[in-house]
C-alpha cells in the first residue's frame, strides 16, 4: 500500500508482505503518537498475542516532531526525534508481534486541519484494506487536541465508506482523560493483567519515559485503580482493567462525535443529580 508522505513507514515485523499483514488484521488501532498504541490499547495487543486467530495492526498518524525532550534527548532536533520515535514504535511492534505497524508522518497542524482531505482519504483506505472486526481510537473526551483530532479524522474516514465496510465494533479508549465517569453499564472492560508484557512494550520508549514522564507507572496505577474502584459492593473481578466506550451504534445512526460525547456527559450528569436528590 502506498502511503501519502515520504516520511511514512509501513513495517511488518514478521517480514511478510504488506498486503497480507494488513488484510489479515482483526484489531486495528489508530492513534496520534508513537507510544499511544501501547499505553492506551495494550488490552488489544495482549489479547491478539494470545490468540492465533487475531492479528493486531497499529497506525500512528503524527510524526513525533513535537515531543518534549530532556536528558540525552534534550539537544535533539525535531528530525532526530522523528527517527528515534519511529524506531521505538517499530521495536514495540516486534515485541507485541503486531501484524503490521504504519506510521503516517503527518504534522499536528495538518492533523488538526479538518479541511485536509488527504489524511481522511488515507485513513479510509487503510480501514477498507484492513477490514478489521474492531477499531480502537482515542476517546472523544480526551484533553489532548491531537488525540481528539485524529479520532475526528478517523470518524470522517468511516463516514466516507459504505456501512458494510465498517468494523463490527468501534471502541474509544481512555488516554489523556480516563473513562471512569462513564456509567458502569456503558463501560467496555478490558483485562490488562499481563503487566509483564506491558512493561516490555513501553520500556522501548526511553525518549518519553526517561525525561520524567512516568507513563509506565501511571498506566499500571490507573488500571489497578479501575479494577478496585469498579464496584463498591463486591470483591475485585480483575487485577487490572482499562475502560473503553463503544460508539459503534451511535456512529451508525449518524450521530456526530459532538452529539455522542455530550450525550454521555449528560447521562453522567443525570446519574449524579439523581443520587444527590435521592439522598438529600
Amino acid at each position: 500500500m502506498k502511503l501519502n508522505n515520504e516520511n511514512a513507514v509501513f513495517f511488518v515485523p514478521c517480514g511478510e508482505s504488506e498486503e497480507i499483514a494488513l488484510s489479515r488484521t482483526t484489531d486495528l488501532c489508530i492513534t496520534a503518537h508513537q507510544d499511544d498504541i501501547e499505553f492506551w490499547a495494550f488490552c488489544a495487543i495482549s489479547a491478539c498475542k494470545k490468540d492465533n486467530c487475531r492479528f493486531f495492526t497499529g497506525v500512528t498518524v503524527a510524526d513525533g516532531a513535537g515531543s518534549p525532550r530532556s536528558g540525552k534527548f534534550a539537544n535533539m532536533t525535531d528530525e532526530d526525534m522523528k527517527r528515534v520515535r519511529i524506531n521505538e514504535q517499530n521495536e514495540a511492534a516486534k515485541i507485541g508481534k503486531y501484524s503490521a505497524q504504519l506510521q503516517l508522518g503527518y504534522s499536528s497542524k495538518v492533523i488538526k486541519d479538518g479541511k485536509n482531505t488527504a489524511l481522511i482519504g488515507e485513513l479510509a483506505g487503510i480501514i477498507e484494506k484492513a477490514s478489521p472486526k474492531t477499531l480502537y481510537i482515542h476517546n472523544l473526551a480526551d484533553k489532548h487536541d491531537t488525540h481528539v483530532a485524529v479520532s475526528l479524522r478517523v470518524i470522517e474516514a468511516l463516514n466516507s465508506l459504505p456501512k458494510e465496510k465498517w468494523p463490527e465494533k468501534i471502541i474509544a479508549l481512555e488516554g489523556w482523560r480516563d473513562l471512569d465517569w462513564l456509567s458502569d453499564d456503558e463501560k467496555v472492560l478490558f483485562d490488562c493483567a499481563d503487566e509483564e508484557l506491558f512493561l516490555k512494550l513501553v520500556s522501548v520508549y526511553e525518549s518519553q519515559i526517561a525525561g520524567g514522564k512516568r507513563y509506565d507507572v501511571a498506566s499500571v496505577g490507573r488500571r489497578r485503580a479501575n479494577a478496585t474502584f469498579l464496584s463498591s459492593h463486591s470483591v475485585d473481578v480483575y487485577e487490572s482493567v482499562s475502560y473503553g466506550m463503544d460508539i459503534t451504534d451511535e456512529l451508525k445512526k449518524g450521530s456526530s462525535p459532538l452529539e455522542i460525547i455530550v450525550s454521555a456527559v449528560e447521562r453522567f450528569k443525570a446519574d449524579v443529580s439523581k443520587r444527590i436528590e435521592k439522598l438529600s
